[in-house]
This record gives C-alpha cells, structure tokens and sequence, in this order.
C-alpha cells in the first residue's frame, strides 16, 4: 500500500509593492530569478521532496498565475490549484481556507512556503526529521547579521531542534518563557526562514478563515506547548521582498549554481560570446540571448531570452529580464532592466536602479538609484535615487 504523499502550500501573496515597477507588470512571484519564475524554484523544491499536489495561495492577480499553471503541471505531471482569497488572509489564514476547500488531506504532513525567500531548499531532510519527532510543526531557521532587517523574531531553540520561544528582535519574548530543562542555542540571529512543514492536526486550531499571523500567533503559540521544531538551514538564505534584496539574494544563487551545477552557467568558451568578451564569476546567459564582442559581463549575472548585449558593454551583479538590449559601450552594475527595455550607448545605470516594462533610455545617460515606472523614456540622467513617474 502506498504512503500518502505530501502536499505543499505556497503563499504567493499580494501586491508585492516594495518591488515596484516590477510587480506593476507581473506578480511578484512569477519575476524571473536566475531566468526563471520565483515561483518554479519553489514548485521544484516541493517536487524533488515528493509533493504531487500544489496550492497557490493568491489575492493579487491570480488571473495571470492561472496560465502560469498550466505548463507547469504538464511540465512536472502535478496538480497545481490556484486558491483565490477573497481578502488578504495574512500567512497562516491561507491554512484554514486551503483547508476549508479539502485541498491540504488529513493523513501526510504538508509544506507551507513563504514566496518572499530564496534558499537552498532541503525539503526532504526537513519531512525526515517532521516525521521522527512528530510534533505539530518544524521550521527552517537560518542566520542572519541583522534580524531586525527583516521583521523577524529571533529564534531561540535547544540543541535538540526543540524551540523555547521567539525574541522579537532580542528583546520583547514570545512564547513560554519557562526555564530550559536543556541547553539552548545562542539566538543571536538565528530566525525563521519562512519555510515550514505541519502536521494536518494544526487545521484543528485555524478552523475559521480570518487573517493570521504565522510569526506573531501561530508558531509562538507552539512553542509554548513545545510542539514546535527547528532545522537550520546549512545554504543560502535571502528575503528578496526589496530590489536590493533581490538582486543580492539572486548573487547567493549563481554562487550556489557555481557549487553544484556549475554546467548550468555560462563559461568563457560558450559559443554565445564573441571575440574578446570576458565572464568573471557566475553568469548565467539564457540560450538565445546575444552577446557582442569585447564585453565584459560578471559577476552575479543573469540574461534573460531575447536580450540583446552589444559590443564593449560592462555588466555586473544586474539581472536583464527578457528582451532587453543593452546598446555598445554602456554599463549596467547592481540593477534590474525589465521586460522589453532598452539601454542607449554609452549609457551607465548603477545605484539599485530598477526599469519597470519596455522603459527605453536614451544614449549617454546616467541613471543612479532610479525606480522608473513602465513605458517610460527616458532622456536626461537621473543622479540622484528617485521615482520616475
């Protein structure tokens, strides 16, 4: 007789506003992360740890994700469901609705996924150990230097994985704050990676569909009654709400292609580059982008289909969306160009500068910090970080 697989719910969430202009055109879950979909990355993740059924938990333009799904559950052979809410459910009320419309079961644990993180996801491990301390929850835990940057409570768990509680920021405590019977690990900065499995028995404490908080009531709440697990993530972890995020979150996954699949990235010798063109780093080149000669393209870069990079173009820690062409002898460093835009010659663009769809610069620009919304032109420079309206 065969074991029940586990399902996964991902929460795509809303608006995505902090990565305007981007989101202006897409949600944000489909923006393409090392030239694929944010979203793939997860539905990977779930596959390779034997999810067959997919919930997408969306309140933001849920119209585009359904032609999304299509391909995807042909491509993998799984059911992927888009799950409408009605009003924003926070990140644990998309639990009780999933729920609610039969779509989580009530026999195999089931993954929960926040869409605004990007990791080196062990989703497999993270089951193993689920499945042998069987409590109600298991967490990813990862360290960062500053956990206030992200809004998270600080993790503070015991050597056993068992978490005690959660520090908001070490200094409000949530959760029991009894004495430990075991040693605990320092909570400098370990915190929640937003990447969870659950028993279905934790339904039993959602069953009305409101807006919850996972950080704030769920997992405190486990933990108080000990019933709530930690695995720390050994890769890498990056929140990738905010372009800058974004774009260094994206560095972390080239390195992290360059360690395991280094054959996924574009070396010196591909066929793509022309005479004198020069790749340091990890570069990744989608295969029918074009490339000229004497570039210069690296670190920590993408280019998406279609894109067109001229002759003598400077590159680095920037990710080209599809169609996008570069003009000879400009220079684009830690930005994102989105679909369709264009960059003149002679053009440089720095700064965390992000161009929203088909945005067109003009030759001999300078653009430092701009957010340009789409269908812009743009012909004078913009020195200062600013909204381009």
């Amino acid at each position: 007789m065969s074991v029940p697989a586990p399902k996964g719910l991902i929460l795509v969430g809303g608006l995505g506003t902090q990565l305007r202009p981007l989101t202006l055109s897409k949600p944000k879950a489909l923006i393409e992360f090392g030239n694929k979909p944010l979203l793939l990355h997860f539905i990977e993740a779930l596959v390779r740890a034997g999810v067959n059924e997919v919930v997408l938990a969306i309140n933001y333009r849920a119209e585009i994700m359904r032609g999304f799904l299509d391909e995807y559950q042909d491509r993998f052979g799984i059911q992927i469901t888009c799950m409408q809410e009605d009003e924003p459910l926070g990140t644990a009320g998309p639990i009780a609705l999933a729920h609610e419309r039969g779509l989580l079961g009530d026999s195999e644990p089931f993954f929960v996924i926040n869409c605004d993180v990007a990791c080196d996801f062990n989703l497999r491990s993270l089951y193993t150990l689920h499945k042998a301390h069987g409590k109600l929850g298991t967490i990813m835990v990862t360290r960062v230097d500053q956990p206030a940057k992200y809004g998270k409570s600080v993790v503070q768990a015991h050597t056993t994985g068992l978490i005690e509680r959660f520090v908001e920021h070490g200094r409000t405590f949530a959760g029991a704050a009894r004495v430990p019977a075991r040693p605990l690990l320092a909570p400098r900065d370990l915190i929640n990676a937003g990447v969870y499995i659950f028993s279905p028995s934790l339904v039993e404490r959602l069953r009305v569909v409101r807006a919850v908080s996972m950080e704030r009531e769920v997992l405190p709440q486990l933990a108080s009654e000990q019933q709530l697990y930690s695995m720390a993530l050994e890769g890498y972890w990056m929140n990738v709400k905010q372009p800058r995020d974004f774009l260094q979150g994206h560095a972390l996954y080239l390195q992290y292609l360059s360690r395991v699949a280094a054959d996924q990235l574009t070396g010196a010798a591909c066929s793509q580059l022309h005479g004198g063109t020069e790749v340091q780093g990890s570069v990744l080149v989608d295969k029918s982008a074009q490339i000229g000669a004497n570039c210069l393209i690296g670190p920590d870069v993408s280019v998406g289909p279609g894109c067109v990079v001229e002759e003598g173009v400077r590159l680095a820690r920037c990710i080209l969306l599809r169609n996008v062409r570069v003009a000879a002898h400009s220079t684009v460093l830690d930005s994102i160009l989105g679909w369709e835009s264009s960059v003149g010659c002679w053009t440089r663009i720095e700064g965390v500068t992000v161009l929203g769809e088909d945005v067109h610069v003009g030759g001999e620009i300078f653009i430092n910090g701009g957010l340009v919304l789409p269908h812009k032109r743009i012909k004078e420079s913009i020195s200062e970080p600013q909204i381009i309206l």
